[in-house]
């Protein structure tokens, strides 16, 4: 069996693949905004032999893992967090709150231009989905109900980010 097939089934809560609610993968026509591609886009074949079967649903699919199985959702180390696939920095742990929702959250962006947004339209709701600006690598959602100052809530799958701890000074 294909591990990107049972990655989609076990994100979706589903055995047979199909059904209600059997595809944890996003449709690309329910995606709307910029079509714009990025700057660098990643070799299919190269991604699908370095990155887990579960960090290229997330990345290149648009999946989501599952609340409280990642793992960084419950990290407090300081660092840097950086997209998995082209590691550009995206968040620093110094924006990281816990939101209580099992998902990794950041209050803003590491640095301004790491991330791009555009509608997702996706399991009949509309939210705003959040990509790497450098790869186009889906990493999760943003909600308007995060802390001050920002006031915006980057919920990131763990799956989609690689940490890299901050020396010590």
């Amino acid at each position: 069996m294909n591990p990107l097939s049972s990655v989609r089934r076990v994100l979706s809560g589903s055995r047979s693949g199909t059904g209600p609610g059997a595809s944890a993968v996003e449709s690309p026509a329910s995606l709307v905004g910029p079509a714009a591609s990025p700057p660098n886009p990643p070799d299919r074949d190269e991604l699908q032999s370095r990155l887990t079967p579960l960090q290229y649903v997330v990345t290149q699919e648009a999946g989501t893992e599952r609340p409280f199985t990642g793992e960084y959702w419950n990290n407090h180390a300081d660092g840097v967090y950086r997209c998995v696939v082209c590691h550009e920095p995206l968040f620093d742990a110094a924006t990281k709150f816990y939101s209580g929702t099992g998902w990794p959250s950041f209050s803003d962006v590491a640095q301004g231009g790491t991330v791009d947004t555009r509608t997702d339209r996706s399991h009949f709701m509309t939210r705003t989905e959040v990509r790497c600006r450098n790869c186009g690598a889906h990493l999760g959602h943003l909600f308007p109900d995060g802390p001050r100052p920002t006031g915006m809530r980057y919920c990131i799958n763990s799956a989609a980010l690689d940490f890299e701890r901050r020396a010590a000074e």
